[in-house]
């Protein structure tokens, strides 16, 4: 067991601060990574402020992060896909049970016995698992990713949560060239959705509720943007759509989308509201449409999208900050006062 510097909150009203935490020495399956950027989520904010209790209640000290990316420092004698000073990259999990069905078909996020990347039980160690807002993590080998070299790494980061939060049900819908695609939300997820649908070969079109937002969404690969509360321009679109990406998280009315979906087409959450949206049964029924979500994505599908992403040279659009400033960024998260993600320059850790 070896400590490391990181950045940690006390209880739900502690804002983050300076600590020093644990990490065990690698195993042979395991691989040590020296953490250069980790993007902030908004999940990373809901856990820190324990707003999840009722489904994944907060352990304090809380060291969020899962969106990381580093070096490889060292590697236990069983891994042969890493080497030391390779570039890995970490996301939202860090173990399973490797045997159950969902672990077989790849989809290790649906494990019953799945562990995240932060605040799950430590098999190794006890307590709980930390995360990136750390120096370095150990990881065993089939959850590390490998990064391809001619990503920038800052923006690369948050590929590891909203990358494949959106890439995901894109494959799973199958989403390509000819097929007419709406994104709702023009903010962290939204804004990789575009992007990735764009390079997919699909028609884009944005939904967003502010028309200052309409250059940005055209120069992140946007067809068309509509205003949303313009229900003329909402009218023009009704019944044209094979899939919707729904990023938003706060209250909104889904019916509104699900109108735009033509025969077959499916509209699918990522964001996550806090209270049930209300659903009409014969917008589902009326043109056999499909209403789903999508969680992240498995192990395999992580490592194509980040594939992907080298071969067309897609990041996310980010801002870097110092760890010192993370609460701050918490608090500009809360008023969507980012463009379109934080990402967290570790070296500021040395500085502490």
């Amino acid at each position: 067991m070896y400590k490391v510097k990181a950045y940690s909150a006390a209880s739900s009203t502690s804002p983050m601060a300076s600590t020093t935490i644990p990490r065990r020495d690698p195993t042979e399956n395991d691989v040590q990574i020296e953490i250069l950027f980790c993007g902030i989520c908004h999940s990373d904010l809901h856990q820190v402020r324990n707003e999840w209790s009722g489904f994944m209640p907060t352990v304090y000290p809380c060291v969020p992060g899962h969106e990381i990316v580093g070096r490889v420092k060292k590697v236990g004698s069983a891994v042969k896909k890493f080497k030391a000073g390779d570039l890995a990259a970490v996301g939202c999990m860090v173990d399973s049970d490797g045997t159950c069905p969902e672990c077989k078909a790849g989809l290790e996020m649906f494990c019953p016995n799945v562990t995240f990347t932060y605040n799950l039980p430590d098999k190794h160690q006890g307590g709980v698992t930390f995360g990136g807002y750390s120096e370095s993590i150990v990881v065993d080998q089939r959850f590390v990713l490998r990064v391809p070299t001619n990503l920038n790494l800052a923006a690369a980061a948050p590929l590891l949560c909203a990358g494949i939060t959106t890439y995901s049900p894109m494959r799973h819908w199958g989403v390509t060239k000819g097929k007419k695609v709406g994104v709702v939300g023009l903010g962290g997820l939204g804004h990789m959705g575009v992007k990735f649908a764009d390079k997919l070969g699909a028609h884009v079109v944005v939904f967003t509720t502010s028309p200052g937002k309409k250059e940005d969404a055209l120069r992140l690969g946007a067809d068309e943007v509509v205003i949303s509360k313009n229900a003329s321009e909402m009218q023009k679109h009704a019944g044209s759509f094979d899939f919707i990406l729904d990023a938003v998280s706060a209250d909104h009315d889904i019916m509104t989308y699900m109108n735009l979906l033509r025969r077959d087409g499916s509209l699918v959450l990522v964001g996550a509201p806090e209270k049930p949206l209300p659903v009409s049964a014969f917008g589902l029924i009326m043109g056999r449409h499909s209403l789903s979500g999508s969680a992240i994505g498995g192990i395999p599908e992580t490592q194509e999208m980040l594939d992907f992403c080298g071969q067309h040279n897609i990041t996310c659009d980010v801002e870097v900050i110092p760890i010192q400033k993370v609460n701050e960024a918490y608090e500009r998260l809360l008023k969507s006062d980012v463009k379109y993600r934080f990402s967290i320059d570790m070296a500021s850790l040395g500085t502490e």
